[in-house]
């Protein structure tokens, strides 16, 4: 069993305008002693933009009263949402969702100090469900991303573009390339690329003729029932990658979501090492289970600090709060669990 000490709630909403329904879901990264926190800030409404604070010992030290990024273009006109970063080569990229109010695609940025970005446009593929379903029905992908593809289609209308959110950037190249974990429902898939210049249409369209072939995890155990996607970006370990994901349950109460973890190859990280048939944890606390969408836990940053594991998640799409970990404890009962080839 993995103990997993409770920190609580670490960031609530406030009166400021911008973020007056809820903050959640953040990016998170640890320079020095001090973590630096991009957060999604909702505005009543549901218009979301990213606001920042900073922390030292789960402790908030410095938060600004207005959002570090904010709607400038009509394809995130309706929000920017779920910032995660990563370093990789001296350069901060923070990848977050964009929303134009039937559209979830995702764009990125990058800073320097967290305060002011500069802003590099969509990086997911812009393609319709119809030409999707098209590619699938000629490849050989699992029943489920055909029927998530018609889901899409007939629940948002036929001009929906391929829901493509939660890329998680590794933080160091692979083979001198960057890599990239992506989500076409109801799995996550591995990209590799030169240069970010490269992620066009015709990219991702090849892309999807090669799903099957990228596939990292796809929905297994019973928690997983309804989906799996990104959580925090991956961390580099002795024994290989060690990725925090989400997992969604279709239960008779409705969706539940819980975290999870999986150990992708260090020099092959779309190879899956081993992977917990349980959840690493799972909405517990009154705060967990009820606020503006009951029973979720959304993780969305992780550090390694020492001997623990440091995590930030969104709790029931209201407020953030965090978890630690003995990484070792962890590790070992990762390994209790190896995936067969």
């Amino acid at each position: 069993m993995i103990k997993i000490e409770n920190k609580g709630i670490i960031l609530e909403r406030t009166e400021l305008d911008f973020e007056n329904q809820a903050v959640l879901n953040p990016g998170c990264i640890k320079i020095g002693d001090t973590v630096h926190m991009l957060y999604r800030a909702v505005h009543e409404g549901n218009l979301s933009t990213i606001g920042y604070c900073k922390l030292k010992d789960f402790k908030v030290i410095e938060r600004l009263n207005y959002p570090v990024l904010s709607p400038e273009h009509e394809y995130e006109k309706h929000g920017l949402e779920d910032p995660r970063i990563v370093e990789c080569e001296g350069i901060y990229y923070v990848f977050y969702s964009v929303y134009d109010g039937i559209n979830a695609l995702e764009a990125y940025a990058t800073t320097k100090d967290f305060k002011t970005f500069k802003k590099h446009g969509i990086i997911s593929p812009i393609i319709s469900y119809d030409l999707a379903l098209e590619i699938f029905e000629k490849t050989n992908v699992p029943e489920k991303y055909v029927w998530y593809g018609r889901h899409y289609k007939e629940s948002i209308g036929k001009n929906v573009k391929l829901w493509s959110k939660d890329m998680l950037l590794f933080p160091k190249k692979i083979n001198g390339r960057f890599a990239m974990l992506n989500r076409v429902m109801p799995g996550m898939q591995i990209v590799y690329f030169d240069d970010f210049s490269e992620l066009t249409n015709e990219f991702w369209i090849n892309q999807l003729f090669e799903l099957s072939h990228s596939i990292v995890l796809d929905p297994k155990y019973w928690y997983e029932s309804r989906k799996i996607g990104g959580g925090c970006p991956p961390l580099e370990t002795e024994d290989g990658w060690l990725l925090i994901y989400h997992a969604v349950e279709d239960s008779l109460s409705g969706h539940i979501y819980r975290a999870s973890a999986a150990l992708l190859d260090k020099n092959d990280p779309g190879k899956v090492i081993a992977r917990l048939p349980e959840p690493l944890f799972s909405p517990e606390e009154s705060w967990e289970k009820d606020g503006d969408v009951a029973n979720v836990v959304f993780p969305t940053a992780a550090f390694i600090d020492g001997e623990d594991l440091v995590i930030f998640y969104g709790a029931a799409d209201r407020r953030i709060a965090a978890k630690v970990i003995k990484i070792d404890s962890l590790m070992s009962e990762l390994k209790k669990f190896p995936v067969n080839h």
